[in-house]
């Protein structure tokens, strides 16, 4: 279960601001994709590029050309038959695929329309995807996606146009526009949407996974591995902080497929369990992105959007190579 709305105090300001989200808004987003350097451009390169190697060489990557070793370059690059010609150690060089083919799956399920901060979870969610969306467009990939919750799956497939991003963020829109607290979760929604992705993504394509960090079931998580086999996965899952602390204030309501319940947030025996159950599922996550060498980017709804994808690109993650 989760705190509804009302749970937290601590609703955005303005009525409506921050609850739901307008086509207007999704669209905006494009003036702020030069804010943050989530693709590479011809004088930046994005840490979001060869995060991890894949069995498939190459992957995403166009040849460039062969140069000498340098200390520091990653030895699964070496050219062996060039090396054995000129018996001196020489690695190939890539440059990222141009049109590659991205996929945006982002969750608008009942579990996301809550919020402590600035936006619903089901909000940040829909604008990380446009900004994803846009930045995409920005860079000449192709671009689609898959709307998924309550009962609902839409799907765009990728193009490279401005149209068919518009058809997603439209939808988006729409399965935004219809939460409300009083719905139902679909607890396969994640799982089907994972399985749709496999069966429609080529290898070479970028998967962004946008969802609510509760989502991470152990299907989901059997679902996700079997698709990093095949296409490079950018993990978004979306929290708020009140889905890891309750705060002392005293009885809070929780609401979750049509049950209601009320704790008493002053029993710290209860908080400490709540507290427990947030950070499994952090390390969860973790651990995820660490064995299949994924970028891993969770995104607050108490903070800025723009603010939090900087701060998780000037980390390099584990697995990249420089």
């Amino acid at each position: 279960m989760q705190p509804s709305p009302s749970a937290s105090g601590h609703e955005p300001s303005s009525p409506g601001a921050g609850i739901h989200v307008s086509l207007a808004e999704l669209i905006d987003i494009r003036h702020r994709v030069r804010e943050v350097p989530l693709f590479s451009s011809p004088h930046r390169r994005s840490p979001l590029v060869g995060l991890h190697h894949s069995k498939l060489r190459g992957r995403g990557v166009d040849f460039d050309q062969v140069r000498i070793y340098q200390a520091g370059d990653d030895v699964r690059t070496i050219d062996w038959r060039v090396t054995a010609r000129t018996q001196e150690p020489h690695t190939k060089l890539f440059h990222e695929e141009r049109e590659r083919p991205i996929y945006i799956l982002v969750e608008q399920s009942p579990r996301l329309f809550f919020g402590s901060g600035l936006a619903f979870k089901s909000v940040l969610a829909a604008q990380a995807a446009s900004l994803v969306g846009w930045a995409s467009l920005s860079h000449n990939d192709r671009v689609g996606g898959l709307v998924f919750g309550h009962g609902e799956h839409h799907e765009i497939k990728p193009r490279r146009s401005k149209q068919s991003l518009l058809q997603l963020l439209d939808r988006l829109t729409r399965a935004n526009a219809g939460l409300n607290a009083d719905q139902n979760n679909d607890p396969d929604a994640f799982g089907l949407a994972l399985r749709r992705a496999r069966e429609v993504l080529r290898p070479g394509s970028l998967a962004v996974i946008i969802c609510d960090e509760r989502a991470l079931s152990d299907a989901a998580e059997q679902q996700l591995t079997l698709l990093a086999r095949h296409v490079d996965l950018l993990l978004v899952p979306v929290f708020d902080p009140l889905d890891h602390a309750l705060p002392a204030a005293g009885l809070l309501r929780f609401a979750q497929f049509g049950a209601r319940l009320e704790l008493d947030s002053h029993d710290a025996a209860i908080r400490k369990a709540y507290r427990l159950q947030g950070e499994a599922r952090t390390v969860r996550w973790r651990r995820l992105a660490d064995r299949l060498r994924l970028p891993l980017m969770p995104l607050d709804t108490q903070r800025d959007l723009i603010d939090q994808l900087r701060e998780h690109l000037s980390v390099q993650h584990p697995g990249a190579h420089r």
